[in-house]
């Protein structure tokens, strides 16, 4: 079971100050000085892209993004969502594709227990819903390792405003929606509790992809 560093009693955060925060963790986790943490926070609005981003899907109306060395493609985070940055010693060998699903399945568990039913999609990272109109994300995945520990994480929606969406291609997926835990289930969801959830699952689910001890 990770250490949690939960944020969320403090204003949003920075993208730079965050990624900070995690560089810092990450070298305490790698000397040994520190055990695996959990960093859970909000950002204050920000455009991020990863390293598979492309020029056309980039926002229209000029707003600045910060390039990151995550995976995936550009996003959006903002107040109202949960963001998740583990730093976790992966098991010997690595298995990246095997540490993504994991994430996908605590997420989907932790929907689970807010009465939404949630998946993955084949050929696509992420957290999804059935919505009116078909697929919608619902949570997003971008991570790196170094040094065999993780970056990066996740950023599930849970009462962020959905407008900044409409600016851009969402993880460069064009035929799918965007949504939130409160629009999909039409209910506020309080973070702090969704939070609670998450740290109470993540070391539960997905042995085979827990962080070695």
């Amino acid at each position: 079971m990770p250490e949690f560093m939960n944020l969320l009693d403090q204003a949003p955060m920075g993208y730079s100050e965050g990624y900070e925060l995690q560089q810092s963790i990450h070298s305490q986790v790698a000397s040994g000085q520190r055990s695996d943490t959990v960093i859970l926070l909000q950002h204050s609005p920000v455009y991020t892209a990863g390293k598979r981003s492309e020029r056309h899907e980039l926002p229209t109306d000029g707003t600045e993004v910060i390039e990151t060395n995550r995976g995936g493609k550009i996003t959006w985070h903002g107040p109202g969502q949960l963001i998740g940055y583990p730093i976790l010693n992966l098991p010997r060998p690595i298995d990246v594709v095997g540490y993504v699903r994991w994430l996908e399945n605590v997420l989907i568990a932790v929907l689970s227990e807010f009465q939404i039913q949630a998946k993955t999609v084949e050929g696509r990272s992420g957290v999804w819903v059935d919505g009116p109109n078909g697929e919608e994300k619902i949570a997003a995945i971008g991570i790196r390792v170094s040094e065999k520990i993780t970056m990066h994480g996740f950023a599930l929606n849970v009462n962020n405003s959905l407008e900044p969406y409409e600016s851009f291609i969402p993880c460069g997926i064009e035929d799918a929606g965007v949504t939130t835990m409160a629009k999909f289930a039409n209910k506020h969801f309080e973070l702090a509790e969704v939070a609670q959830s998450v740290m109470g699952l993540m070391g539960k689910i997905g042995e085979n992809v827990q962080p070695a001890r």
